[in-house]
């Protein structure tokens, strides 16, 4: 996820990377700071954000022109307003703001526009795989686990399984920053259905109940870092 904050006071540009940086935890966040809003255009057109953090008042060009010029390049961004004047409020509504954030930031308040973010990306992120030569997306957040099967992998989703001609690691490498971990040489698992390991298994909330997955050895220490990071990460 790309994140841009733009303010003409260093403090406050300081502050919310930093910020930002320390919530995001594991999660894969680029973050960079802007202190003239034609220059966050000119970067947002080489190469787009997802959440924009703008100050109001600034001096060559204000949050509330500099957010209109980029929303007319894009419907999907987040913007949310940094400002110590609420009369601002109506205005933001001219283009679609998701919030407005006081400075100083305060740090659970940020927390969950941070969480609303992430829970609205991870929800419409998709996985473009082939089915008997025809193209079908996925949902991440539906998928279960991914098994690999000689030269196939099969994708177990809470609407079905899917057979796929694909080598398991590059899924491994294509949803590395979506909460997956390959637990075995054949096995890849979403963080986010884990329920409980037990012994050389781990436990994932499949279709019907409990489904048991192998551990390898040497990737139950690193199992559990990493469903500790994303527990900590989820949580904000």
């Amino acid at each position: 996820m790309r994140i841009a904050v733009c303010d003409d006071e260093e403090k406050f540009r300081t502050q919310a990377r930093e910020m930002i940086d320390k919530l995001a935890g594991s999660i894969d966040v680029v973050v960079d700071a802007y202190e003239d809003g034609r220059k966050l255009l000119q970067a947002f057109d080489a190469n787009p954000y997802d959440v924009l953090f703008l100050d109001i008042e600034m001096p060559a060009m204000d949050g509330i022109t500099l957010a209109k010029k980029l929303r007319e390049r894009s419907d999907s961004i987040y913007i949310v307003f940094l400002t110590g004047h609420v009369e601002y409020a109506l205005e933001g509504y001219e283009v679609n703001a998701l919030r407005y954030l006081t400075k100083p930031i305060q740090e659970d308040k940020l927390r969950e526009v941070l969480r609303f973010v992430m829970d609205k990306s991870s929800s419409k992120r998709q996985l473009l795989i082939k089915v008997e030569g025809e193209e079908t997306l996925i949902n991440v957040s539906d998928i279960i686990y991914l098994e690999a099967q000689n030269q196939y992998v099969m994708i177990y989703t809470v609407s079905g399984e899917f057979l796929v001609r694909y080598n398991i690691g590059d899924f491994e490498e294509q949803l590395k920053n979506d909460g997956f971990f390959r637990v075995h040489r054949g096995y890849l698992i979403s963080l986010a259905r884990v329920k409980k390991m037990v012994k050389g298994d781990v436990l994932l909330d499949g279709n019907d109940g409990e489904v048991s997955v192998p551990v390898s050895r040497s990737n139950i220490k690193p199992l559990k870092e990493a469903l500790y990071s994303y527990v900590e990460s989820s949580a904000f």
